[in-house]
């Protein structure tokens, strides 16, 4: 079985997986996709329930979207996972989607109907919400919140779920102004506009905005790779903040690094995309997800800093 599948082996799915045995039916795309750790989570929960399938990585390019959701079903795929770029383009090409998706304004769950049928989901705002809950013992709706990078897909995500759950106070941060726009419209139809505050990413607001905040949320690409700088310095955080970087990487980000710092809790984005991914374990097989078979299978990897 091969790291990574591409649009090409999509194509005659049946002759590239050939050696594949249980086959191929789930899949993360994305671009760049090699990165991902969803296949060992996934195929950890496949194997704790006997189910027989596997789990893969395809890197599609953004033109070559339409085309390969027209090949899942022919291909026998159960459903996908999406990630970046997909999400908001996938939410345009399913047939349904649900009210999640729409909210998150992309789709990152994909069921495959008997009938071809694409129905898309968005596990990344409640998967965000549980992995709050469990590292931090809080609930959303007890936390003013300050998402960094709210104008891209995990950030739009992360501020609608903050939302719809009616956190005290929400700020919004972002490079560009111009993309927290559509954002705006739609928190404004479920969320109270006045608990709602803006800005780039400067230090002035940052400053305000941590002063009002007891949960950080970083969505920016910022620690992805060492030596980065933290998107918030640790000069203006404090002991009382609570820190999630949804960066998942194996070194200790720029911005966890600032929060142990200051002695504040800090936490990186494995337990997001682990209870994501239980979500959409759930939705394709419409049972719970084996948690802690998941969950070591994460840690499995980080330790061993496979692909």
């Amino acid at each position: 079985m091969k790291e990574v599948y591409t649009l090409a082996d999509l194509r005659d799915w049946r002759t590239a997986t050939a050696d594949c045995d249980p086959p191929l039916r789930l899949a993360v795309i994305g671009d760049p996709v090699a990165h991902s750790a969803s296949p060992q989570m996934h195929n950890a929960a496949l194997a704790a329930f006997g189910i027989p399938a596997r789990y893969t990585r395809l890197h599609i390019r953004p033109e070559e979207l339409t085309e390969a959701l027209g090949l899942l079903h022919k291909a026998g795929f159960i459903g996908i996972n999406c990630t970046i770029p997909h999400k908001p383009g996938v939410l345009d090409a399913v047939d349904t989607a649900d009210e999640g998706a729409k909210r998150a304004g992309g789709v990152n769950t994909v069921v495959v109907g008997a009938d071809g049928k694409l129905s898309g989901f968005s596990t990344d705002g409640p998967g965000f919400s549980r992995a709050v809950r469990e590292c931090f013992g809080a609930e959303l709706h007890d936390l003013r919140v300050l998402v960094l990078g709210a104008g891209g897909g995990a950030g739009r995500a992360i501020a609608m779920q903050c939302a719809a759950e009616q956190c005290p106070a929400l700020t919004l941060l972002n490079r560009s102004l111009d993309k927290l726009e559509p954002l705006f419209d739609d928190i404004a139809e479920i969320y109270p506009f006045d608990r709602v505050s803006s800005g780039d990413i400067s230090d002035l607001f940052l400053k305000i905005g941590l002063a009002n905040s007891d949960l950080i949320v970083n969505c920016t690409a910022l620690g992805m790779r060492p030596g980065e700088r933290s998107p918030v310095p640790a000069k203006y955080l404090t002991a009382s903040h609570l820190i999630y970087d949804t960066v998942y990487v194996g070194h200790r980000t720029p911005l966890l690094t600032a929060a142990d710092t200051v002695g504040a809790r800090g936490v990186n984005g494995l337990s997001m995309l682990l209870h994501q991914g239980a979500l959409s374990f759930k939705i394709w097989f419409q049972r719970e997800a084996p948690l802690e078979e998941m969950r070591n299978a994460l840690l499995m990897r980080a330790v061993s800093g496979e692909k």
